[in-house]
């Protein structure tokens, strides 16, 4: 958005807002882990000088971050967040890339991104870039619905430190030529406070549904859905309680504890089991939970890659599409010594099931009851 369409926006005090005045209601018990970590490491850089796709040289994004991703019409597009030319110049809060192949195990290089009239990667959805009223606008999740491209920004106020940032608003912009020219939804507006600040997006059986976590990388993640009809009217959002849906955003329960930054959500077919991925800026590493529903419970954390082996590493998003059985790729971003976005790759194991403990466990959780086994 032009800084003079924002004229008449109303500014909202996220400075005075505080993740303890959101609910924190867990699941009773974490399922057990069904999915292990065995190896993680990074495939290639996809940005930057050093990225096979040669971004600086093509689009002048020496520098970026997120890389988030989804499909339409059956291309891959990754979504980066602040993006810089050379020394740190030609400034865009935002551009969008179309990958060459969605396989990540094949050509995973960028094709093409949306271009100015010069040919640098251009910024889709316009900020006013005014500090204190509108710093940058990231998006932080797409989708497809059909013809149309959706994307969910936030309108960050002002960069605090140590993972802390204060948003304006958070809303829906969307495209109806293929990511070319992108609108601000003048309905789908979220003040700031509601937990869903930034998001995940998963499309399963006819409903879209949203993960959400608060500004900043240290509130707990929550759960809403919506038709696909109405994602643009906040009024139809549902969300989980712990216990069954509501349209009270202010019921909303964490399914994950916090601290959780920037993350993502993908189903493996293969395990029968959702995976999630995020950020935990508290163990500075990109976390790993899975679970048989959505609403959880999602297993104990385990970590998937670690800052003294990747500093500054943020932003893991799961590659939408892809088979999830021995392996899952995703894209990691890190903010030293390069500002870029890389494809990474974490080997998963399906940990052995001691069946005799088990019965052994069975047996002797019978007590005094007098059951005994019998051939």
């Amino acid at each position: 958005m032009a800084i003079a369409d924002t004229e008449g926006m109303e500014a909202v005090d996220t400075m005075a807002l505080s993740e303890a005045a959101l609910p924190l209601d867990l699941p009773d018990a974490a399922a057990q882990p069904g999915l292990r970590i065995v190896d993680t490491k990074i495939v290639n850089q996809l940005t930057g000088a050093a990225s096979p796709s040669a971004t600086d040289a093509r689009w002048n994004v020496h520098g970026t971050d997120l890389g988030h991703m989804f499909k339409h019409k059956g291309d891959l597009f990754m979504v980066f967040g602040d993006t810089y030319g050379s020394d740190g110049g030609d400034w865009r809060s935002n551009t969008l890339a179309r990958m060459a192949d969605p396989d990540p195990s094949s050509d995973f290089s960028i094709a093409s991104m949306i271009e100015t009239a010069t040919g640098a990667a251009k910024e889709v959805i316009r900020s006013a870039k005014i500090p204190g009223f509108e710093w940058t606008v990231i998006p932080t999740n797409g989708i497809s619905l059909g013809e149309r491209m959706v994307l969910h920004y936030m309108s960050v106020r002002m960069w605090g430190q140590d993972d802390k940032w204060y948003v304006r608003r958070s809303g829906l912009a969307y495209s109806d030529d293929d990511g070319q020219n992108w609108t601000r939804s003048d309905t789908a507006m979220w003040p700031a406070g509601t937990g869903f600040e930034q998001v995940a997006y998963v499309n399963h059986d006819g409903m879209i549904y949203v993960f959400g976590i608060p500004q900043g990388r240290f509130g707990g993640i929550r759960l809403g859905r919506v038709t696909p009809q109405d994602v643009f009217d906040p009024a139809a959002y549902e969300y989980w309680n712990g216990v069954g849906w509501t349209a009270n955003v202010g019921a909303a329960s964490a399914v994950v504890p916090a601290p959780a930054g920037e993350l993502s959500v993908a189903w493996s077919e293969a395990h029968g089991s959702w995976l999630m991925m995020y950020l935990d800026p508290v163990q500075r590493a990109v976390i790993l939970r899975t679970a048989p529903d959505m609403t959880g419970p999602w297993s104990d954390a385990q970590i998937v890659a670690h800052a003294d082996d990747y500093p500054g590493l943020y932003a893991p998003y799961i590659v939408p599409g892809q088979d999830i059985e021995d392996t899952v790729y995703f894209t990691m971003s890190r903010w030293k010594p390069v500002y870029n976005v890389f494809l990474m790759k974490a080997v998963l194991e399906v940990p052995n099931v001691d069946l005799a403990a088990v019965e052994a466990t069975d047996l002797s959780d019978t007590g005094s009851t007098g059951v005994q086994a019998t051939e």
